[in-house]
């Protein structure tokens, strides 16, 4: 019988939702000797070290532990690497990020705002003397020197930690060299600002002047003795951060790298490598153009290696573009009706596969993620593969149904793979095909294993997952959960154990939960994603009732009870459907919801409702409430409670406040949860604990049978 000691809203709280002690950030050397990967002591235990693994014998050691490099003392970190964190979701402590030089052999990392670095084959790890806070230290290819970023200013030490010296250092407040702004690091997926040259004698360097930025204050009410925070936010239809990139020498000298950048304003990515010059790709702000430039280090001048167009938006994916070692151009691109690889001009997939991100390219082949696409032969709910792609054709390396991906150097393949029947990740080390290691995850065991159905629901087979009670054995019709995420990359239904754990713990307690994966998530078409222009809020909702109603000719679903919970957009969708469809849906657990469209970011807001100044209609229908106070509400009121951390930089509480507002003005019920001090992310454990239990209380309240059935 399961204590409260052991419950299951304690122990995924204190495990990090089972992550914790799993290893992680895999880096595999050129030579294929040896695999660097982060991972901590257990599966409550936040702080990761780095590890190394002998791929030939197969042993592990530490090339650097946290506790032991700050004498035990407790981390205290910047509030811009606090930013960093919050931007990659980070909730781990310790070792979180490192980068090591060309052949794997120096390794360098930030721990309370020190500079350390790791000798990966001794094993031996030290402090270099800088100014700090540093923040995303990084060695040269050759590694003799590191850079690293203080206090807005791009600084380079030796690896011995001698000559010291910034090699750009802002000019006013509001510019900071060698860091993400808020909407690359948030949005683009590009965390980081400066790279090395692959001779390792200068560096590409981001320039970021927030100075345009509107300013908003986020404060912390139960400390009214707190000065507020100021913090530079892009909402829509606002100026952005004006981002310049310079190329700088170890010798000080500078040169500004140029394009159109009236036309092009976002630096979405950069790469360099010695298969080639620097790419960047620049997109215009309307996402639907873009160019990918090589750049002549020497002079700073731009030649377009490529341009795209598209009339919706053009998609940014991991690894590319890229050179390969040959010297051609390495893209993904949605042609056909498909998201396809391309190498120099020719595509090398067709539409039976949907190419989500490039691991790796060689000489012989472009290792891919991607899910089958809308011409496959199955399939394949919530399957995530690794193929080899060459102009031979496709080979899939991963076989079991799962959710794969890999890292790849030197003949050696770390192919990480999470299953549908077994708890967490299972990590393997191939040397050419071959299994010859495993590296051991030291997750903590949930307990429990999903009772989950993946299935396709409607017309539109709508990827859905369907969980039931362990124990329920008859047919009798069960309150129905909805709990899905809903919105652009965020794919919920997964051929995977853990990403169920929720959903079935609130199945246990009496429910059918349904996890639907509509119009506008990732993994199936650019169509099947770009549906949702301009549309947001009706498309995705409407999905939403389709799977629904589809499932209940399958499934035990009683359709007079059904309660939807959601975070982020998740909670925008709960929202949707409490206030727009309340004939289907009887309540609503709405968790940091964006409810006036136009708070939120420029690059994500203006990619799927273009800009509010152009299109304010598209922005009122799209949101939840507007200047007057609710859009389209419908009747019957339906109970729901609000969640929003008074911390959170990213979806800031304002959202959740306009819409109590504006429930409060209409009359209307509900119950708000203010979290003190919590982020977008919740990774306090106490908090992430009891927020389950309230919203368990919160639905058994508000579908409870009263009158013949009805909900209350």
């Amino acid at each position: 019988m399961t204590t409260e000691v052991d419950s299951f809203p304690r122990r995924h709280a204190r495990t990090q939702r089972f992550t914790l002690g799993a290893p992680r950030s895999f880096t595999v050397a050129p030579d294929g000797s040896r695999v660097v990967f982060l991972r901590s002591g257990s599966g409550t235990d936040r702080t990761n070290a780095l590890w190394v693994l002998d791929t030939e014998g197969g042993g592990e050691r530490v090339a650097a532990d946290p506790r032991a490099l700050l004498g035990g003392a407790s981390e205290h970190l910047s509030a811009e690497e606090r930013a960093r964190r919050e931007r990659s979701r980070e909730g781990g402590t310790g070792i979180v990020g490192y980068a090591t030089d060309a052949a794997v052999e120096l390794a360098a990392f930030a721990l309370s705002g020190r500079l350390f670095t790791a000798e990966l084959r001794a094993g031996t790890a030290r402090e270099l003397p800088v100014p700090g806070p540093a923040i995303d230290p990084r060695p040269s290819p050759d590694g003799r020197h590191v850079a690293y970023v203080a206090r807005g200013a791009l600084r380079v030490v030796t690896a011995e930690g001698a000559d010291d010296r910034a090699l750009a250092t802002p000019e006013a407040e509001g510019v900071a060299y060698g860091t993400a702004e808020f909407i690359a690091a948030e949005e683009m997926g590009r965390s980081r600002g400066f790279w090395w040259a692959p001779e390792s004698d200068r560096l590409l360097v981001a320039r970021v002047d927030d100075t345009p930025v509107e300013r908003w204050w986020i404060a912390d009410p139960a400390h009214p003795e707190r000065e507020p925070s100021r913090v530079p936010y892009p909402a829509a239809g606002t100026a952005n951060a004006d981002v310049r990139l310079f190329a700088i020498g170890l010798d000080g000298v500078r040169t500004e790298v140029s394009w159109d950048r009236a036309r092009y304003p976002y630096l979405a990515r950069v790469h360099w490598s010695a298969a080639g010059a620097p790419l960047l790709l620049v997109q215009s702000r309307d996402q639907r153009a873009s160019l990918i430039l090589a750049v002549d280090p020497d002079s700073g001048a731009t030649r377009m290696v490529h341009a795209d167009e598209d009339p919706t938006w053009l998609e940014l994916f991991p690894g590319v573009p890229c050179w390969s070692p040959s010297g051609q151009l390495v893209r993904i691109a949605d042609e056909g009706g498909a998201r396809r690889l391309a190498v120099g001009e020719r595509p090398l997939t067709g539409p039976q596969l949907h190419v989500r991100a490039v691991l790796d390219v060689s000489d012989d082949d472009v290792l891919v993620s991607a899910s089958a696409g809308e011409e496959a032969a199955e399939p394949e709910i919530g399957e995530v593969h690794v193929y080899r792609v060459n102009e031979l054709g496709v080979e899939r390396l991963s076989q079991e149904p799962g959710v794969h991906s890999a890292v790849r150097a030197g003949g050696v393949t770390v192919l990480v793979s999470a299953t549908p029947d077994r708890p967490g990740s299972r990590v393997r080390v191939l040397r050419d095909g071959k299994p010859t290691a495993t590296v051991p995850s030291y997750a903590e065991d949930p307990g429990m294993s999903p009772r989950v159905t993946l299935t396709q629901g409607g017309a539109r087979r709508i990827p859905c997952a369907v969980l039931m009670p362990r124990d329920y054995a008859g047919d009798t019709p069960l309150p129905v959960l909805m709990d899905p995420y809903g919105g652009p990359h965020g794919q919920r239904v997964l051929a995977a154990h853990n990403p169920h754990l929720t959903s079935q713990w609130f199945a246990d307690q009496g429910f059918a939960v349904v996890v639907a994966d509509g119009r506008g998530t990732p993994g199936r078409s650019p169509a099947w994603e770009k549906a949702v222009k301009d549309d947001l809020a009706a498309t995705v909702l409407q999905d939403q009732v389709d799977a629904l109603h589809a499932l209940a000719g399958d499934f035990p679903l009683d359709l007079g009870r059904v309660a939807i919970r959601g975070w982020s957009f998740g909670g925008y969708l709960a929202a949707l459907a409490a206030l727009r469809r309340p004939d289907v849906f009887h309540a609503a657990v709405v968790g940091a919801p964006v409810t006036d469209l136009r708070l939120y970011d420029t690059h994500y807001q203006e990619r799927y409702l273009g800009h509010p100044g152009e299109q304010p209609e598209v922005y009122r229908r799209n949101s939840l409430i507007d200047d007057a106070g609710l859009v389209d509400a419908a009747e019957p009121h339906r109970p729901m409670m609000i969640i929003h951390g008074l911390a959170d930089d990213n979806v800031v509480v304002a959202h959740s406040l306009r819409l109590s507002s504006a429930l409060l003005a209409a009359g209307r019920p509900h119950e708000v949860l203010p979290l003190s001090g919590v982020t977008h992310m919740t990774p306090q454990e106490a908090v992430a604990e009891n927020l389950l239990r309230l919203q368990l209380d919160f639905l058994r309240r508000a579908l409870a049978p009263a009158n013949g059935g009805e909900p209350r």
